[in-house]
């Protein structure tokens, strides 16, 4: 399982996946949420908008990420 590892309480999902390397823009962060490609703490997450806080995860094309508060 991979990691990132954040400076603010949250971070939206469709910029994790950015943040991640998982996708190269917001757009196609955008599409592939609203396809159900991408699944948060297991399940199938349709909103890019998603709050992701310490602790959860996320999933797309086989590579799992676990959100981190720094310090």
């Amino acid at each position: 399982m991979e990691e990132i590892y954040i400076k603010e309480e949250f971070i939206r999902l469709d910029s994790a996946l950015k943040f991640a390397d998982l996708v190269v823009t917001g757009g196609h962060a955008k599409i592939v949420i609203q396809n159900g490609e991408v699944l948060v703490n297991d399940e199938v997450c349709t909103q890019r908008g998603k709050k992701l806080r310490n602790g959860d995860t996320f999933s797309f094309e086989g590579v799992k990420v676990k959100v981190k508060n720094e310090g």
